[in-house]
């Protein structure tokens, strides 16, 4: 079946395009850096071969669209869907909630993993181990326990807008514009069960 004959509900994961800090492998939690000029043109370049009319990311099947309050994913969302009346989503379908909000790094924000892992040694942790972050959580910051259970909260509202389309009886899509891709791509609440494993971003056609 192809996208355009495909009726069943999907969710769409849109994750920022590229800042500073991700330029460099930096955790980004609660700074709020905007989109550099290659992360403008990564979001426009996928919009424009991606959202549209009877494209993939069609505006007129979305039912609901989630979007984190931090500035990257609220400059990608814009981008998606701003540029013609076309692409534009009436704003009662749109959510602006924290549930969808990346990690709280706590102590760690703005570090890259090998700072973090170095300066865990020196406080005496991880002698036995390299600090993982889905096992040992953020000093300061949120636990996975934490970040799982704002998550559910939003797969429980999914759920409920998907369950009563499942037959095409209205479109259902949902979008999630986010910069908490990797713990919504996981199945089972289990790091080691990925969902999915695909990214891209497309190069501008003009």
């Amino acid at each position: 079946m192809s996208d355009l004959d495909a009726t069943t509900p999907r969710v769409f994961l849109a994750r920022h395009g590229e800042t500073e800090w991700t330029k460099n492998g930096r955790y980004t939690g609660i700074t709020n850096l905007e989109l550099t000029a290659a992360g403008v043109r990564q979001v426009t370049g996928t919009a424009s071969q991606l959202v549209g009319p009877k494209k993939l990311l069609d505006p007129a099947r979305l039912a609901r669209v989630w979007v984190s309050p931090r500035k990257r994913a609220r400059q990608t969302f814009e981008l998606l869907f701003s540029s013609n009346s076309e692409t534009a989503i009436d704003s009662n379908r749109i959510v602006i909630t924290e549930d969808i909000a990346e990690w709280d790094y706590g102590d760690y924000e703005g570090l890259v993993v090998s700072e973090i892992r170095a300066g865990r040694k020196k406080r005496g942790l991880d002698q036995e181990k390299e600090w993982n972050i889905w096992s040992d959580g953020c000093e300061g910051g949120e636990s996975a326990e934490q970040v799982t259970s704002r998550l559910d909260r939003l797969i429980s509202e999914i759920h409920d807008i998907h369950h009563p389309n499942m037959n095409s009886e209205q479109p259902a899509d949902v979008l999630l514009a986010s910069d908490l891709i990797a713990f919504l791509s996981y199945r089972n609440h289990d790091i080691n069960e990925p969902g999915f494993f695909l990214g891209m971003s497309l190069p501008s056609q003009h």
